[in-house]
């Protein structure tokens, strides 16, 4: 296996067309390429082709945005189906309070690794106690946290950025989490930019924050974080695409290109996830 992406949505017409109807439009302005439809199966064996195993993240927004979520079930499907190829993430509505964190059960026994969240698109500060619970939960059940952060391709360019706020994803929001629940693994996805100096520091503090890559062309990453996951980070970087809006080997190649000690790629690819997510490797 070369790679471990840890940041892949479903192509699928039900979340691009539909959960995802009138954001994508902005969100391929920004990443400037166009997203391409596949099915389950098509995306197993554009994965497959390129020997990278896949984490796939459902989501779950409606009550900050109305739309309909991506099960645990599909995601859990896909990976029962393609079980060398895909790995999954679940997601729970924060705002859904005690049935969110009832899902979490749901989401151990379907053998998903972890949950995905989106500050900004599910409208919550993570550090707002009301959320202790959900934490905890996942804590208990050994699920990893995957949280967006930074900024966003979901209404940029667009008037009032769609509604969607930034500031929920800043990564400083994740400290206080991250000290409460010492035993939690919280990954900070897209590496918290324009914030990504506090997160650098606050991965330098705490050893269950990872820093996860998704969402940029390598070429693009600030020198300072260059510098940290490839020296003092190396062993908490994760490398993620963030298909279908970035192609996984479009980041392989630049990551490649990167001034990174062969060692340092190696547990950025797929080492650093595959003991994350307790995942022996071939």
């Amino acid at each position: 296996m070369r790679a471990i992406d840890f940041h892949v949505h479903l192509p699928t017409p039900a979340w691009l067309d539909v959960s995802m109807k009138g954001y994508i439009e902005a969100a391929e302005g920004y990443f400037r390429s166009k997203v391409v439809r596949r099915t389950i199966d098509e995306l197993a064996a554009d994965y497959e082709a390129i020997d990278v195993m896949a984490v796939l993240l459902a989501w779950d927004a409606e009550t900050a945005t109305g739309r309909p979520r991506v099960p645990n079930e599909v995601v859990a499907k896909a990976c029962r189906e393609h079980p060398k190829t895909f790995v999954g993430f679940g997601s729970v509505d924060p705002l859904k309070g005690d049935i969110a964190v009832g899902e979490l059960d749901h989401i151990a026994s379907l053998r998903l690794k972890g949950v995905k969240l989106h500050p900004s698109l599910q409208a919550f500060q993570p550090d707002d106690e009301r959320f202790w619970p959900l934490y905890e939960r996942c804590e208990e059940l050994g699920l990893v946290v995957l949280f967006h952060t930074g900024t966003s391709g979901i209404g940029a360019g667009q008037p009032g950025g769609q509604g969607i706020k930034l500031d929920p994803a800043r990564p400083i929001h994740l400290d206080v989490v991250a000290a409460h629940f010492p035993e939690l693994p919280i990954i900070a996805a897209h590496f918290g930019w324009p914030w990504h100096l506090e997160l650098i520091a606050m991965a330098l503090h705490k050893t269950n924050i990872f820093i996860e890559l998704s969402g940029w062309s390598p070429r693009y990453y600030p020198e300072e974080l260059v510098r940290e996951i490839g020296g003092r980070l190396q062993d908490r970087s994760l490398f993620g695409s963030d298909y279908p809006f970035i192609k996984p080997v479009r980041v392989m190649e630049e990551l490649d290109a990167l001034s990174l000690k062969p060692e340092a790629k190696v547990k950025i690819l797929r080492e650093n996830a595959a003991r994350l997510l307790k995942l022996e490797l071939s």
